[in-house]
């Protein structure tokens, strides 16, 4: 079949205590918030080049449950989300995806138990103005691909044509 996530662009390797670990830390957790727009702007220019091949039109943030979005006052993904939105001149669809369930930290998890804690913890709030549309999701990192493959499964059952998804780092 098809595959769920038609391209895939990550700026950094995530390498444990590394500067960049404490970047995406503060981000998370320091509510840094210029700094994840100035990220967002970096991985903006970084996919410059993809980008007449993709032709996004809408930009997706992958969303944290409300009770870790209550609980840290703000979703990270989100002002990454803004940094790119703002350099290349795309709309940001913030409620589109919402996650339902409350998922334990993936850190420590394999691939299957990734699979099986992620699976279907994402759905559709807001569906007008995907379908048929190419949309870019975005996360801070992409360990597995388990939670991006899922929120990419909703969003072309709903519709969408292609689903690009861009992140920060990848874990090696």
């Amino acid at each position: 079949g098809k595959n769920i996530i038609t391209d895939f662009h990550s700026v950094f390797v995530f390498e444990k205590n590394k500067e960049l670990q404490k970047i995406i830390h503060a981000l998370k957790y320091n509510h840094r918030f210029l700094t994840g727009k100035f990220m967002g702007e970096i991985l903006a220019g970084s996919i410059k080049d993809k980008l007449n091949e993709w032709k996004v039109e809408l930009i997706i943030p992958v969303p944290l449950h409300q009770l870790k979005k209550f609980e840290r006052g703000y979703n990270q993904s989100y002002y990454i989300a803004k940094g790119i939105g703002k350099k290349l001149n795309i709309k940001i669809g913030e409620n589109v995806l919402a996650r339902t369930r409350y998922t334990q930290s993936q850190t420590t998890m394999t691939l299957v138990e990734r699979e099986q804690n992620i699976k279907d913890a994402f759905v559709i709030k807001k569906s007008r103005g995907i379908k048929d549309k190419n949309l870019l999701l975005v996360d801070d990192v992409i360990t597995t691909g388990a939670t991006t493959n899922e929120c990419g499964k909703v969003l072309l059952k709903a519709g969408a044509a292609n689903i690009y998804a861009v992140s920060l780092a990848i874990a090696d």
